[in-house]
């Protein structure tokens, strides 16, 4: 029996903006773990983004059960950030019709077709 080290290279770079994604694609390392939490299979998850290779997204997952606590505070902080920019967006260009108005909108169109 030979002893042989086996190492594996985990497909994921941090992107100039701070996001995690796998290698060779655009693909966020976020999507995958949420896919995964939903019990996505890694084949579903490849058929989903098609950049991706069964490797890519085993290697992704493998990544995350190892360092769960800090992909989820990475995830917990994008989430926020993106929340954040979605906030500063609608104050900046706030929609022109609420959903509310539109609710009422098509409550009439239905109370007006009786």
């Amino acid at each position: 029996m030979v002893d042989a080290t086996i190492t594996e290279v985990i497909p994921i770079y941090t992107d100039k903006d701070g996001r995690m994604r796998v290698s060779g694609t655009r693909v966020l390392l976020d999507l995958i773990v949420n896919a995964y939490q939903r019990g996505e299979t890694p084949e579903h998850i490849v058929q989903m983004y098609t950049t991706l290779t069964l490797d890519q997204v085993y290697l992704a997952i493998g990544y995350y059960l190892r360092h769960r606590e800090t992909v989820d505070d990475y995830i917990r902080r994008m989430d926020d950030e993106a929340e954040r920019l979605r906030r500063e967006w609608e104050e900046k260009y706030p929609p022109k019709v609420t959903k509310a108005e539109l609710l009422a909108r098509l409550q009439a169109k239905r109370d007006s077709a009786e």
